[in-house]
């Protein structure tokens, strides 16, 4: 007897094994996972009816990647980005600029300068007060080199002098610290640089700062203005504006360059101002420590509306700060001329405690660094001295060792201070000028103000008799 299947039998099974082998709908993570990590390898193995089944998945399932709809930045966002970038822009082109202006600065130094011009001196303050701080010069010791005569090799014609040059005496030698051996040649003042009108121009000593720092030797130069002409220069960043005047030595002088030596701080922070053959930068302020050059050649140091004054025969002038000794006016007379007996001068009041920052806000006057300093004696000689381990106290204490009845401080910190002798060392040949440095461990080189300099400064030459 044949089976016979009920009606309806085989299409139920039909139904029940379709259905066991659709899957049901995906659940939403299963379906976000489809969607990243494409078709199932597994799932092609299996039954191609039940992958053939499911929907297909998105493009970028089927390794395609669907472009990303980016929303469209805010307009303000785009004008604020605009404005940031111009206000970086112009301090960038700012320090560009100083970077690539030619003189003699490195590019750390330029950095410094252009901080210094755009309102940021204050860091720089900060940042040297503190290494300076922390980096005081030594107590006790001795000097680790020997004080000898400077030799400036000197290529130029010999001449018989008949009758020696009207001159000041040679100055009584500089009397070293209380308590303090000195050295070799210490203190005693050792002639360099030519014999002008048979008779000697310039002379130079060492000695020690103090009788604490007695490692240290500081540099003094003693120069006769009967026998030398000082000159004023101007340099490619200070005091700043347009000079008929180059920032160095020209070609044309340089044969009676004898010696150089720098000026004041930068003109935002002398408390003066500076004036050159009929133009002022700045303004000539009553009271300030003033450097007078006159139309002779010959210059003096004296407090500004008192013991000087901007006269017809005055051909520059050069302020900075306040005197650090002063013989309350009167007499020395520029160049010494006409003899006049000049009353002692003593040490500025308020020097101990930089009264009213009149010496200087970098560094006041506590903080011993390379200062500099230039200042006149009672015969009218001029005095330039400087070198480490001084605050403004010490430098005028080692200015009135020196002789000084008025005296002013200059530039400070080591690459700023400088001091050279000049020679030609071929036979009348202006290009083959070199320096020779007073100290040899100050910073700058022995050739500077040979090229166009940042910063003004004074040109020492020989006269013509």
């Amino acid at each position: 007897m044949s089976s016979t299947t009920p009606p309806g039998a085989e299409s139920e099974g039909n139904d029940a094994t379709s259905s066991s082998s659709v899957p049901g709908p995906l659940d939403p993570l299963t379906a976000l996972l489809r969607e990243v990590e494409g078709p199932s390898t597994s799932a092609t193995t299996t039954t191609d009816t039940a992958t053939s089944d499911l929907p297909p998945p998105p493009a970028s399932a089927q390794g395609k990647r669907g472009k990303m709809v980016r929303t469209p930045k805010p307009r303000w966002l785009k004008i604020t980005a605009l404005v940031i970038f111009a206000i970086l822009l112009l301090p960038l082109v700012s320090f560009t600029r100083a970077i690539v202006t030619p003189n003699n600065l490195s590019v750390t130094e330029r950095g410094a300068e252009w901080m210094r011009d755009n309102n940021l001196g204050f860091v720089l303050n900060t940042i040297e007060n503190w290494w300076l701080s922390n980096h005081q010069p030594k107590a006790g010791g001795e000097p680790d080199r020997a004080i000898n005569a400077i030799d400036v090799e000197e290529a130029g014609p010999t001449t018989t002098v008949k009758a020696v040059a009207p001159h000041l005496p040679k100055p009584a030698n500089v009397q070293v610290p209380e308590g303090v051996t000195p050295v070799a040649n210490e203190g005693v003042w050792l002639p360099v640089g030519p014999m002008v009108g048979g008779a000697q121009a310039m002379y130079t000593t060492q000695v020690r700062p103090d009788s604490v720092h007695t490692s240290i030797l500081d540099g003094l130069t003693w120069m006769d203005p009967k026998l030398v002409k000082f000159e004023l220069f101007p340099g490619t960043e200070e005091p700043g504006g347009k000079w008929a005047k180059p920032s160095q030595v020209p070609m044309d002088q340089r044969l009676t360059l004898v010696a150089a030596f720098n000026a004041g701080f930068r003109m935002q922070d002398a408390r003066g101002g500076f004036y050159l053959d009929g133009q002022t930068k700045g303004t000539l302020r009553d009271g300030a420590a003033s450097l007078v050059f006159y139309a002779d050649g010959t210059a003096t140091v004296g407090m500004w509306g008192r013991d000087v004054t901007l006269t017809p025969n005055v051909v520059g002038v050069r302020q900075n700060l306040d005197l650090i000794i002063d013989n309350a006016g009167g007499p020395p007379n520029p160049g010494g001329v006409p003899a006049a007996t000049a009353k002692p001068g003593v040490l500025a009041p308020g020097l101990s405690d930089n009264a009213d920052g009149a010496w200087g806000a970098t560094f006041g006057n506590k903080i011993l660094a390379w200062r500099s300093g230039v200042g006149v004696t009672a015969d009218g000689a001029v005095v330039y001295g400087y070198g480490d381990g001084l605050g403004a106290l010490s430098l005028a204490q080692l200015m009135l060792r020196a002789g000084c009845v008025r005296a002013m401080e200059l530039d400070i910190n080591t690459v700023w201070t400088t001091f050279n002798f000049y020679a030609a060392t071929r036979f009348l040949d202006p290009t083959s000028v070199e320096g020779t440095k007073l100290l040899p461990d100050s910073f700058k080189s022995a050739n500077r103000y040979l090229s166009p300099d940042a910063r003004d400064f004074v040109g020492v030459f020989s006269r013509t008799l």
